[in-house]
């Protein structure tokens, strides 16, 4: 009797002092993000409110007072000029991935393990993210002009807003390939459908992820308490699942 009451006592406090924190996650960051939040959910009690999309939107929505408390970039340029121009919390950054990127088609056999299928006329499109906003965007132009394909390829190119609508793309077999985050289409150890290439790291540049606090969560519990979480043993384990690397 004594330790369900107790018990009923502790739940109460815990759901007191619960809070909320208001995400901006990169979308390639989508799936592990939602699996780390439900797990914070489920051990702090705080709730994390999630919303997805391109880096370089965020930063112009950060920017106009969009009332995020945390960002997790694509990149690490980003949370820096965020922090240099003020609207971030000094000190609170740090790398939570290496994203790698993969070229990858729907179709199971398509794609072979060196990307040759690059040089062939078999497909009409080639989805990409925007390379203005998205990391993953830019460093599959820079794996295209790596290996030589610049104008090969360019007739082919479909731009996508983010990383996220690049894969509905390829998902949807409204390209036949497109350059995607690993993340997208991997989980535990295995891609889940289709055929890719992971692309060596040599053909674009590091897509090291990092996440900020910024102004509008550093006095938010809730916030302090997520960015700790995303350190924990718990949150790098699922994004090393994801392909992540740290």
């Amino acid at each position: 009797m004594k330790k369900a009451f107790f018990l009923t006592v502790s739940l109460i406090v815990s759901s007191a002092f619960a809070g909320e924190v208001l995400v901006a996650v990169a979308a390639n960051f989508t799936a592990p993000m939602q699996k780390i939040s439900t797990s914070f959910e489920k051990d702090t009690g705080h709730k994390a409110n999630l919303s997805f999309g391109s880096t370089g939107k965020f930063y112009a929505q950060i920017k106009n007072g969009a009332p995020f408390n945390i960002l997790l970039a694509a990149d690490d340029e980003t949370p820096s000029r965020i922090e240099k121009e003020g609207f971030g919390v000094s000190g609170s950054r740090f790398t939570y991935a290496i994203g790698k990127l993969v070229l990858w088609s729907k179709k199971p056999g398509y794609v072979d393990s060196n990307g040759e299928v690059l040089k062939l006329n078999k497909f009409e499109k080639i989805a990409i993210a925007d390379p203005k906003l998205a990391p993953y965007g830019l460093a599959a132009i820079e794996t295209i002009n790596s290996i030589g394909l610049t104008s090969h390829l360019s007739g082919k190119l479909v731009q996508a807003e983010n990383i996220g609508q690049a894969y509905q793309f390829v998902s949807t077999e409204n390209a036949q390939l497109g350059f995607v985050a690993l993340s997208q289409i991997y989980e535990d150890g295995k891609i889940k459908e289709g055929s890719a290439w992971i692309v060596p790291s040599k053909h674009y540049s590091t897509i090291k992820q990092d996440v900020i606090l910024l102004n509008s969560g550093k006095d938010n519990a809730a916030a302090t308490a997520l960015m700790n979480y995303i350190r924990s043993e718990k949150a790098i384990s699922i994004i090393r699942s994801y392909g992540y690397e740290l």
